[in-house]
């Protein structure tokens, strides 16, 4: 299997590499959307993330990952029984998936041969405790936009057909990527990601320049490009499990709260998942950092990523919705 682009020797795309940093300290923040150009290091950020993260402990014969015994599901045919470390699981979903690959189905090779009633774990399963990267997630089919966000909500994968009736684990980080001159996202879907960037081409010719001769590196002379980013990669690891043990222990002023609150109904954005979404985004950030509490500052800096794609469209506003969230973080929070 060939070795991912390092993830620290991506150049530019600072919103969206602190993105999933934030989703790795914090999986509960709901995955990342990422929209914008071909070609600007989308699908190379995800995997190289998950190569950074540590690998995870799980049962050994598991189809879903599961890190102890006691939770494997009941239908699962275990045969090795020991924890073993395995990498991150990074799972891709085509858009031509069907929905038993995607859910899981009777294992027919078995039905066949055996006459046994046997379930064969779909793509979902195989993404329990890691990512689910979607590549033109704005033209996924409706059918399987509708079945991933039944589980997307519940962190759990239920199949009744064929006189099957199966459950397990399916809890991931779902990373979404797109090119929104293609199509737009269904409203449903936009709602279940934690947050949004948007990314660009880069205009500046030295950056350009610097994305070229990275990549020439990587390419022609492997070892030594390695030698040199794995060292950041290893360091941004560790700051991501730190902030991991830190997370609990962020404080929260009722004050930020209420600035929270006071931002959403500024922003018009509909429901409560952005305020719960800018909590646990902005207390991420706060771990990574070593802030011992959530202040305005932190609520600033991931307003834009964690809000602007909750926003109702306005006709009549030609700024971008980035834009629009910051003027509202200036009016609110000063």
């Amino acid at each position: 299997m060939k070795t991912p682009f390092p993830f620290s020797a991506i150049v530019g795309q600072d919103q969206m590499k602190q993105a999933m940093v934030l989703t790795a300290i914090d999986p509960g923040i709901g995955g990342v959307l990422v929209f914008g150009d071909r070609g600007t290091g989308k699908s190379t950020a995800v995997r190289a993330l998950a190569a950074l993260l540590p690998p995870i402990k799980a049962v050994e014969s598991c189809p879903v990952n599961s890190a102890r015994l006691t939770d494997c599901p009941e239908w699962a045919e275990l045969g090795s029984k020991k924890l073993v470390s395995r990498p991150t699981p990074v799972i891709d979903l085509p858009l031509g998936a069907t929905e038993d690959r995607v859910l899981g189905a009777l294992d027919i090779e078995r039905a066949l041969t055996r006459g046994e009633k046997a379930f064969e774990p779909g793509l979902l399963a195989r993404a329990n405790r890691g990512y689910l990267y979607i590549d033109e997630v704005n033209l996924l089919e409706d059918h399987i936009v509708d079945l991933l966000l039944d589980v997307a909500q519940s962190g759990e994968n239920v199949v009744e057909r064929e006189g099957l009736s199966i459950r397990h684990a399916a809890r991931f980080v779902l990373v979404g990527s797109g090119n929104p001159e293609e199509g737009e996202l269904r409203p449903q879907l936009l709602d279940r990601f934690g947050l949004s960037v948007e990314v660009r081409s880069p205009q500046d010719i030295q950056d350009r320049v610097e994305v070229i001769r990275r990549r020439d590196a990587f390419e022609t002379d492997f070892d030594a490009f390695m030698a040199i980013h794995q060292k950041a990669d290893a360091k941004l690891r560790k700051t991501i499990l730190a902030a991991r043990k830190r997370l609990p222990d962020v404080i929260t002023p009722e004050a930020i709260l209420h600035d929270c609150a006071e931002l959403c109904i500024a922003l018009g954005s509909d429901g409560l998942r952005g305020e719960l979404t800018l909590l646990r985004t902005a207390r991420a950030l706060a771990a990574q950092h070593d802030d011992a509490t959530l202040t305005r500052d932190h609520l600033r800096r991931i307003a834009p990523i964690a809000l602007s794609h909750r926003l109702r469209r306005d006709p009549l506003d030609e700024a971008g919705s980035g834009a629009r969230v910051m003027r509202v973080v200036t009016e609110v929070l000063g």
